[in-house]
C-alpha cells in the first residue's frame, strides 16, 4: 500500500496532477503539485476534499491550503522545502493538527509529518535520552520507552494523537508540568532545517559553530540590549508560550531551562510553532518511570474553594505532588452523559460538587504515597471540608478518571446548538496566590456579555482552560474580542501570561505585542528575519499576525450556508439551539438547521483528534491501517461538513468526494462511545448512503445484502447448492466478478434444517406474558439460518436459568422471522428498514410495555433496538422496547447481580482451557462486553482474557468484498488474529457473526459464541 512509486508512474502522475490541480487552482498550484510528484515518494493530495480537511484544527478558524504534502521520509520533507522555496510557496507544518489556535491551518503547503515521518532514531538508556523523528505520537514513545522503565513526562492531553514536533512546536505543558516542567525543559536538540534548505543542529550554545553559533551571538545581544524590558514585562509564571524565548540568554521562568545554567539554542525553537525552522530530528530529555501512583478527589461546594484551596494543596507532598488538577460542574454533568465517561466519574464524586481536584501524588513507593493521601485529607478537614476526599489507590482506577480528564476539553465541546465553548482566553496563567481573584473576576466578565465559561484547570500552576459559550456563527466573535479585551487587563492585573500553553497561532498572534511590548515585539522581528528572510515558513504567525476575530478565517464565517436537505432519519434532538447563559437547548427540531439536523451532528465534530489514538478502544479501525485523514471520523465529518454547506459544490452530500470518504467507514459505532464530543458516523453512513443511493441506484450486491432477510428462508432450502460456492475456486472467482465478493473470502455456510424450521418446546406469547420469569429470545438472521447452534444454545441456556421463554415472531404470520432492519439499514434503505423496525415494534412493544425482557444474541442486530430504531420515527415504544433490549450476556449478568443464577450456577461444569474473548465493536459502542467477562467467569476455573483489539475488519458485509479484502485482513492482524494464534489452547469467544468468520478465515480457529461456551459446560 505504501511502496514507492516507479519513475514511469511518477512522471505520469506529476503531469496528471498538473492539469487537475491547475484546471481547479492556479498556475503555481499546479507546477507544485507536478514538481512534488515527480520528484518526492510523498503523497500529494490537492483534490478540493483534501484541502477542506487540512484546512482546519481544533480550532475556530479554516484556512485552505494550496495543497497537501505527506512525505514518507525526511528526504521528502527537504525536497518539498526545496520546491517551495523556489515556487515561492509558504509552508505550514503539521503533525497530529490538534492545535488550538489555528497554528497547523494555512494558505501554503501543508506538510503533513505523522503519516510516515514517526520513527525512535535512538535511545540511551544510561544517558537516559531519545532522538525522534517529529511526526511521531507521545503515546506511543512511552509505550516503546516502557521496558526501559523510562517515559518522556510531557504528558498532554491529547498524548494519544498529539506528535512530538508539535509539542515541541507549541511548547506544549501537560497535567504534570508542576514536576517535570514544559517541552522546553526537556528538549536537549533538535535537527532542522532553515528556510534556505541547510540542515543545523541546535543544542548548547557553547558548543555551538558556524552559522547556528552566529546566529545565537545574534540573539544573545538582542537579549542583552533588551534586558531591563525583559526583567520588566516578561510574564514570571511556569506556564508562558507566547513569542520566542528570548529569555534563554536571560531566563525568567520560574523552572530554569537547563539544570547547570547553560544556554541551550534548540529551546529558541521551542514554541516557535514552525515559524523558523521545519524539524528534522528531536533529542529528548526521559526521566524515570514513576512506580507507583496514588490520586485524592477532591470534592468542592463551590468553584471559589477550589480555587483558594490550590496554593494551599500544592505545598503537600515532600516532593512527590505530581498534579493537581480541576473538573468542574459542567464537565462532570456533560461526562455523566456519555457511556463512556459516566461509571468512573459517579466513582470518583460526592453528591453533587460544582467542582473537584484531582490531586495526584507520584514515587517509588505506594505506602509513602498513601500517607500523604491522609495529610491532604485532614488539609481538607483543616480548610472546613470534612469527609470531602474520595481516594483512589487502585492503578486501574486512576487511570481511568485520567482519562476522563484528558477528554476535558474535547467533553465541554459536546453542548447541542450553535453556542459551543470558544478557546481564545483558555490558558491564561496567573500566580496562583491569585487563582480564585482571577476566576472570580472573569466569570463576572463572561456574565456581562451574557455567557458563562465552562472550565477546567491546571491548578498546580494556575493555569485556567476556560472557554466562554459563543455562537460563532452570529455575534460571537464581536464577543470573542470583547471578552478577550477585558480578560487581558485582568491577566496584566494579576502579572499572568495570557498565552500559557497553546500556544498563539491565529488566535493569539496579536496578543504578543500586548504582553511583550514594541521593543520585545520588534527582536521577535529580527529573529524571525534570521531565520526566515522570505516568509517562507508559516508566514502572518507570531509575526504580522492576522486579528483574532477576523471572520474571513473562520470555519463558520458570515457566509456559511448549509445546503437544505430533508434526511431520511431523525436528526431533530441536534436541530436546537441553546442559551450560552444557562447551556439550557431549546425543544428538538427548533434550531434552524436546513438539514434538520443533519449538518448540526455533523457539525459536532470539533477536530480535537481523538479518532486518531491507538490505544484501547475501538476508533477508528480504517484510520488505523492507513493513517489516513480522509479514512478518519475526523475527516468524514469535515468532509461531510464541507459538502453540506456547498464547499464541495452542488451535489452537496451526494459528491464523490463524500462517497471516498466514506467507503472504508466500517459502522463500528467506535465513535459513538469514543468520541468526546458524541460523533456517530455509522448513523452519518446510513443517512449518506440513503441519498447516495437514491441518485445512482443500488448494485445488485447490495439488494443481495439487505434483502438477505427477506429470501433466507428460501434460500435456505437450496442450501447444498449454495454452499458449493465455497468449495470451487471457479465459483468464487466468477462470483467476485459478478457481485464483488472476494474469493478469498468463505461465505456463510447455509444450513437446510435451521433455526426457524425446527420445533423448539418455547412459550407462546400469552404463556409468556402471565410467566412467573420471563423473557424474550431474538433470533437474528445470521443466528437463525447461518448458525443455528448459537440461538439454540441460547435457549437451552435461558431455560436451564429457569425462565419461560417466548422466541419472537411477527404478529402476522407470513413465513419470514421477526428481523430488525439492520441489513438494509447498512445499505442506506431506510424506508425498508422502518418497514422491519414497524414489525419489531407491533411485536414486541405489548411485551417490553409488561417489562419483559427482549434478549438478542447478535450484537449489530439487538442493539439496532437500543440505538438505529429510536431515530426512525417510531415514537414511544420503540423507547420502551430499547429499554427492555439486551444482549444474551447483559441480560444474565443482570441477573447474576440480582442472585437470581444459582440454579443456572450449580449445572456449570469446569473448563481448564484458557478463554479469549473478543468484543464485537457494538458490544464496545455500548458498553456490553464486561458482561460477557463476567458470565463466563459462571464456569469453575474459567479466567477469560479480553484482547485489546479494535474492528476485526468484517463489520457486516464489508469484509467480504473484494475491494475491502486487503483492509479486512490489515484491521485484523493489528491484534486480534495475532492475540488468537499466539494462544493455540485457548477457547476462543467472540458474540459477532463476522468476528467468528474473520477468525475462521484469518486463523484457521473457530471461534464460539458465548452462549454456546456456557450450553457446552452445562451437566446433563
Amino acid at each position: 500500500m505504501n511502496a514507492p512509486l516507479p519513475l514511469t508512474v511518477a512522471r505520469e502522475a506529476a503531469a496528471g496532477a498538473y492539469d487537475k490541480v491547475a484546471a481547479v487552482s492556479n498556475e503555481v498550484a499546479g507546477r507544485l503539485a507536478a514538481r512534488l510528484a515527480r520528484e518526492t515518494q510523498g503523497e500529494v493530495l490537492f483534490a478540493p476534499a483534501d484541502r477542506g480537511r487540512y484546512a482546519t484544527d481544533a480550532s475556530i478558524y479554516q484556512e485552505m491550503p494550496v495543497g497537501v504534502f505527506v512525505p514518507r521520509s525526511a528526504e521528502d520533507v527537504q525536497l518539498a522545502l526545496d520546491i517551495c522555496r523556489d515556487l515561492k510557496v509558504p509552508i505550514v507544518a503539521r503533525g497530529g493538527g490538534t492545535s488550538q489556535c489555528g497554528q497547523t491551518v494555512g494558505a501554503g503547503l501543508v506538510i503533513d509529518y505523522s503519516k510516515h515521518v514517526r520513527k525512535v532514531l535512538d535511545v540511551d538508556v544510561s544517558g537516559r535520552t531519545a532522538v525522534v523523528e517529529p511526526g511521531i505520537v507521545l503515546d506511543h514513545l512511552n509505550a516503546s520507552l516502557k521496558k526501559h522503565g523510562l517515559w518522556y513526562p510531557v504528558d498532554v492531553s491529547t498524548s494519544a494523537q498529539a506528535t512530538l514536533g508539535g509539542m515541541a512546536g507549541n511548547n506544549s505543558c501537560g497535567s504534570r508540568s508542576v514536576a517535570w516542567g514544559n517541552m522546553v525543559h526537556n528538549v536537549r536538540g533538535i535537527d532542522a532545517w532553515t528556510a534556505d534548505g541547510r540542515l543545523h543542529s541546535f543544542g548548547r550554545f557553547d558548543q555551538a559553530t558556524g552559522w547556528v553559533r552566529e546566529m545565537g551571538e545574534q540573539v544573545r545581544t538582542l537579549a542583552e540590549t533588551l534586558a531591563p524590558e525583559i526583567d520588566a514585562v516578561w510574564p514570571k509564571v511556569l506556564r508562558r508560550v507566547a513569542g520566542y524565548n528570548l529569555d534563554v540568554f536571560r531566563n525568567q521562568n520560574p523552572k530554569p531551562y537547563t539544570n547547570d545554567g547553560s544556554v541551550n539554542l534548540a529551546h529558541l525553537l521551542v514554541g516557535s510553532e514552525g515559524t523558523l525552522t521545519l524539524t528534522r530530528s528531536l533529542t529528548l530529555q526521559l526521566s524515570p518511570l514513576p512506580q507507583a501512583k496514588v490520586l485524592g478527589v477532591v470534592n468542592f461546594p463551590t468553584f471559589y474553594k477550589a480555587m483558594d484551596s490550590a496554593q494551599h494543596i500544592v505545598k503537600l507532598g515532600e516532593g512527590t505532588l505530581t498534579a493537581v488538577e480541576l473538573v468542574d460542574r459542567t464537565m462532570i454533568e456533560l461526562s455523566l452523559q456519555n457511556p463512556a465517561f459516566a461509571p468512573t466519574i459517579r466513582s470518583a464524586v460526592i453528591g453533587q460538587p460544582d467542582a473537584v481536584l484531582l490531586v495526584e501524588f507520584s514515587g517509588s513507593d505506594k505506602a509513602t504515597l498513601v500517607r500523604h493521601l491522609d495529610l491532604l485529607v485532614e488539609l481538607m478537614a483543616d480548610l472546613g471540608l470534612p469527609k470531602s476526599v474520595v481516594r483512589l489507590e487502585d492503578d486501574a482506577a486512576q487511570k481511568n478518571l485520567w482519562e476522563v480528564r484528558k477528554a476535558g476539553l474535547n467533553i465541554m465541546m459536546s453542548l447541542k446548538g450553535d453556542g459551543k465553548p470558544v478557546s481564545f482566553i483558555e490558558d491564561c496563567a496567573v500566580p496562583l496566590e491569585h487563582l480564585a481573584e482571577y476566576t472570580d473576576a472573569l466569570t463576572q466578565v463572561f456574565r456581562k456579555h451574557g455567557s458563562r465559561g465552562t472550565w477546567y484547570a491546571h491548578a498546580s500552576v494556575g493555569t485556567l482552560h476556560v472557554r466562554p459559550i459563543l455562537d460563532m456563527r452570529r455575534e460571537g466573535a464581536a464577543k470573542m474580542r470583547a471578552i478577550a479585551d477585558e480578560a487581558s487587563a485582568l491577566v496584566r492585573k494579576y502579572k499572568g501570561a495570557y498565552s500559557g500553553e497553546h500556544g498563539d497561532g491565529l488566535c493569539r498572534g496579536e496578543w504578543i505585542q500586548w504582553q511583550f511590548g514594541p521593543n520585545i515585539t520588534r527582536a521577535f522581528g529580527q529573529i524571525k528575519q534570521l531565520f526566515d528572510p522570505n516568509q517562507l515558513l508559516c508566514p502572518r504567525r507570531m509575526i504580522d499576525p492576522p486579528r483574532m476575530d477576523d471572520t474571513r478565517l473562520m470555519r463558520f464565517p458570515p457566509s456559511y450556508k448549509v445546503i437544505p436537505l430533508q434526511p431520511a432519519l431523525d436528526w431533530k434532538v441536534w436541530d436546537v439551539q441553546n442559551n450560552p447563559a444557562t447551556e439550557q437547548t431549546t425543544a428538538p427540531g427548533t434550531g434552524g438547521d436546513p438539514a434538520h439536523g443533519y449538518a448540526k451532528a455533523v457539525e459536532m465534530c470539533n477536530n480535537n483528534g481523538h479518532c486518531r489514538k491507538f490505544d484501547a478502544g475501538t476508533m477508528c479501525p480504517s484510520y488505523r491501517v492507513t493513517r489516513d485523514e480522509q479514512h478518519l471520523t475526523r475527516g468524514r465529518a469535515n468532509t461531510l461538513r464541507l459538502a453540506l454547506s456547498g464547499q464541495l459544490g452542488p451535489e452537496g452530500i451526494t459528491s464523490p468526494a463524500v462517497r471516498e470518504a466514506m467507503d472504508l467507514c466500517v459502522s463500528c459505532k467506535g465513535c459513538k462511545r469514543d468520541c468526546p464530543t458524541g460523533v456517530d458516523m455509522a448513523r452519518m453512513k446510513v443517512e449518506f448512503l440513503h441519498h447516495w443511493h437514491a441518485k445512482h441506484g443500488r448494485s445488485l450486491k447490495d439488494r443481495l445484502i439487505s434483502a438477505l432477510p427477506d429470501y433466507a428462508h428460501r434460500a435456505a432450502r437450496f442450501a447444498p447448492l449454495l454452499n458449493m460456492r465455497n468449495r470451487s475456486p471457479l465459483l468464487a472467482k466468477v462470483g467476485e466478478k459478478l457481485l464483488g465478493f472476494s474469493a478469498r473470502r468463505s461465505l456463510p455456510e447455509w444450513q437446510s434444517q435451521h433455526f426457524f424450521n425446527q420445533p423448539h418446546s418455547t412459550a407462546t406469547r400469552e404463556e409468556v406474558l402471565v410467566a412467573a420469569k420471563p423473557a424474550v429470545l431474538f433470533v437474528d438472521t445470521f443466528n437463525g439460518f447461518f448458525e443455528s447452534a448459537n440461538a439454540q444454545a441460547a435457549l437451552k441456556l435461558l431455560q436451564a436459568a429457569g425462565y419461560t421463554v417466548h422466541v419472537a415472531a411477527k404478529t402476522r404470520e407470513d413465513g419470514k422471522h421477526l428481523c430488525c432492519g439492520r441489513t438494509y439499514l447498512a445499505s442506506g434503505d431506510v424506508a425498508a428498514a422502518k418497514a422491519k423496525a414497524q414489525e419489531v415494534v407491533e411485536a414486541l412493544g405489548p411485551l417490553a410495555e409488561r417489562g419483559i425482557p427482549i434478549v438478542g444474541l447478535e450484537p449489530s442486530c439487538l442493539l439496532t433496538l437500543r440505538d438505529e430504531h429510536l431515530s426512525l420515527g417510531l415514537g414511544n415504544v420503540a423507547k420502551t422496547i430499547a429499554g427492555q433490549a439486551l444482549l444474551l450476556e447483559e441480560f444474565l449478568a443482570r441477573e447474576l447481580a440480582a442472585g437470581k443464577l444459582e440454579t443456572l450456577r450449580d449445572k456449570l461444569r469446569p473448563v481448564e482451557q484458557p478463554i479469549l474473548v473478543h468484543g464485537h465493536c457494538h458490544q464496545k459502542a455500548f458498553d456490553a462486553v464486561s458482561p460477557v467477562l463476567k458470565l463466563l467467569q459462571l464456569l469453575p476455573g474459567a479466567k477469560p482474557q479480553l484482547i485489546e483489539s479494535s474492528c476485526c475488519g468484517m463489520a457486516g458485509a464489508f469484509g467480504y468484498e473484494a475491494s475491502h479484502h486487503e483492509v479486512s485482513m490489515q484491521m485484523a492482524e493489528l491484534s486480534l488474529l495475532p492475540a488468537v494464534r499466539q494462544a493455540p489452547d485457548a477457547i476462543v469467544v467472540a458474540d459477532g457473526t463476522s468476528c467468528r468468520h474473520q477468525i475462521h478465515d484469518g486463523a484457521g480457529r473457530e471461534a464460539v459464541h458465548a452462549a454456546v461456551l456456557l450450553a457446552r459446560q452445562l451437566a446433563a
